[in-house]
């Protein structure tokens, strides 16, 4: 789903400015709807126990790592997951240990209401840079906010947490992504 609505669309990057992608891990790279999808191919005889304690884990596609590499852009872990998504998640995907968001703890200065917890520490954290932010929580709030306070191009993609990244998802970034950094 194009967004040339977007802050930015269509505003050329110098080269030197990869973009930054912010990445969630449930719902984008765990779906939560039918596990079938990605169970046959998840290594279940290598699992840690860390994986083991943890069943959605199977739902996970081994293909997208190679395929959020392939964008171009500087990945980085958006989730609760913190580093736990270096250690268990990235191996399963196929993705190197990625930078991780830290989040501020509670007693942040709220925003408006309906603007998610992770907006302002991802724009903080962005400074400037071009980014996408792939999550299935994104709101119009967000869309707001980021539009008003983010001086470089930002493309807010959500998710259907039922069906994770799916091709659709992936050319609508590529799409952005060419427009914004040819």
């Amino acid at each position: 789903m194009s967004r040339r609505g977007e802050r930015g669309y269509g505003a050329a990057v110098t080269s030197a400015e990869r973009p930054l992608l912010f990445l969630d891990v449930d719902g984008p790279l765990i779906p939560f709807g039918s596990s079938s999808a990605h169970a046959e191919t998840a290594p279940a005889d290598t699992s840690t126990s860390a994986e083991r304690g943890n069943p959605l884990l199977q739902r996970l596609d081994p293909g997208v790592g190679a395929r959020l590499t392939a964008l171009g852009c500087r990945l980085v872990w958006a989730t609760t997951w913190v580093e736990e998504a270096n250690e268990v998640v990235a191996p399963l995907v196929g993705l190197p240990d990625l930078p991780v968001v830290q989040w501020p703890d509670s007693g942040v200065e709220e925003g408006p209401r309906g603007l998610h917890w992770k907006t302002r520490p991802l724009v903080e954290w962005a400074d400037g840079r071009p980014f996408i932010w792939v999550d299935d929580e994104i709101s119009a709030m967000d869309r707001q906010w980021v539009a008003a306070g983010h001086p470089g191009p930002s493309l807010l993609h959500h998710v259907d947490p039922s069906k994770g990244l799916l091709a659709a998802d992936f050319s609508a970034l590529a799409e952005w992504l060419r427009a914004v950094a040819p």
